[in-house]
């Protein structure tokens, strides 16, 4: 974006946050947060990312210089909302809640999601929000140097199966511990796999499709279509946990591989698996395993977690790091 487009952008969007402490103030409902303007506390750079959900830009916090990333949501782009107490997730690192009875505030669900995880080390932590007239503001961690599973991959190809097996792990936990907090993500994919290239640890981001578990099917598809199960695809429902372990199978493949297994419905609904390059016995038995048709025969979490893949390739990576324990993800995939 050029640098005239994006100050014209950041100024407007600053001169939106300052009306909101003026504007509508006959509406019952208060603003979402007793703050400092948003340009008093943080500094906005350059865009980082975009997608169906929002925009992304790089920014720092100016009190300590802390590294963020703002998200910036149009409220005519939001699909779910929840109607909370006022107050009752505002607070977002504070264990007591200072409720208004009678009042409400309406926010995206994405935003009372990430409240709900801020326990999970594999997520993005959202640090503050803020209400314009037309968007809300998300202020998410962000470390460096990192990459998303779709750069890495496309810079590398396929990666080694013992990083394959490292990372992986990280994920499996990251979404066992968000569906034991009620909220099934909905979008694991590449792209949504933040990977620190220093440290090999993974972060979980964009919590735009992201909903709350029910024991009953979903009606409505929220994510990317390459990774969706047939049965979606067939009788347009699903359950959370086995949409999950499919969208966790084409994942596997592409990190195996270097690329999806499926580019359109009819692919994904024969399941057809071909493998261009040479990949593990075990590796092809656990990617069969979360891609089986039937979504009553997929395995839980637990049994990925304990998968013979897992415990094999996942020893090794332990077993270099002993080894030498200045190697980081960066050449640990050398090393494939």
């Amino acid at each position: 974006m050029p640098t005239t487009v994006m100050s014209r952008f950041v100024e407007r969007t600053l001169q939106a946050i300052r009306r909101l402490d003026v504007s509508n103030q006959s509406t019952p409902v208060k603003p979402i947060r007793e703050r400092k303007c948003f340009d008093e506390t943080y500094e906005m750079h350059q865009l980082i990312g975009s997608g169906g959900f929002g925009t992304v830009y790089a920014g720092t916090r100016k009190s300590d210089g802390c590294l963020v990333a703002i998200k910036y949501i149009m409220k005519n782009k939001i699909a779910e909302w929840v109607e909370l107490p006022e107050r009752s997730s505002i607070d977002i690192d504070s264990s007591t809640q200072d409720h208004d009875l009678g009042e409400t505030v309406r926010i995206p669900m994405e935003i009372h999601i990430q409240s709900k995880l801020q326990h999970i080390p594999g997520i993005a932590r959202l640090l503050d929000y803020y209400e314009t007239p037309d968007s809300f503001l998300m202020v998410l961690e962000r470390f460096e140097p990192c990459k998303d599973l779709f750069d890495l991959i496309t810079v590398r190809g396929a990666l080694s199966e013992p990083t394959v097996a490292d990372l992986f792990y990280q994920i499996l936990v990251t979404v066992k511990q968000m569906l034991a907090a009620g909220v099934v993500h909905r979008d694991i994919k590449d792209e949504n796999i933040l990977v620190n290239t220093a440290t090999g640890r993974v972060k979980i981001i964009d919590f735009g499709s992201a909903t709350q578990v029910k024991t009953t099917p979903y009606n409505t598809f929220e994510g990317t279509r390459v990774y969706c199960p047939p049965e979606w695809i067939e009788r347009r429902l699903y359950q959370a946990l086995p949409a999950t372990v499919w969208s966790l199978g084409v994942l596997l493949y592409d990190m195996v591989t270097g690329d999806i297994p499926f580019d359109n419905d009819l692919q994904i609904i024969t399941g057809k698996l071909n493998y261009r390059t040479h990949v593990s016995a075990e590796a092809r038995d656990l990617i069969g395993c979360c891609l089986t048709n039937d979504p009553d025969m997929r395995p839980t979490l637990d049994d990925l977690l304990n998968h013979p893949f897992m415990k094999i390739h996942r020893r090794a990576v332990v077993e270099r790091i002993v080894d030498n324990e200045s190697i980081t993800l960066s050449s640990i995939v050398c090393l494939s």
